[in-house]
């Protein structure tokens, strides 16, 4: 919804009510000037910018488990991954060639 600044002023009650369902925008000399959102909204937006990025997570989730991604790194260099080679469905014969060992 799309008022002038003067019908804001005159029903500033109503802006109000229809700001809980959707933002409400305020024109100045033809132009948008200011949104009205619910307080729900405001909050909800507000939450969202005080979160940390995804870059910052990162690098706190590599400062805080450090040890535990070196050792895990380690352990790979050292022994490769736990399945390596492992293909079950072709260690049993007889789902190769259709007769049991």
């Amino acid at each position: 919804m799309q008022v002038t600044a003067t019908q804001a002023k005159n029903r500033f009650g109503n802006i109000c009510a229809q700001a809980k369902t959707a933002p409400v925008v305020v024109e100045k000399d033809g132009r948008p000037d200011s949104v009205v959102i619910s307080f729900e909204h405001y909050m909800h937006l507000t939450q969202s910018a005080q979160q940390p990025s995804k870059k910052e997570r990162k690098k706190e989730f590599e400062l805080r488990f450090a040890q535990w991604l070196y050792a895990q790194n380690a352990d790979f260099e050292a022994h490769g991954l736990w399945c390596d080679g492992a293909v079950g469905w072709l260690q049993d014969d007889s789902l190769v060639t259709g007769r049991k060992a």
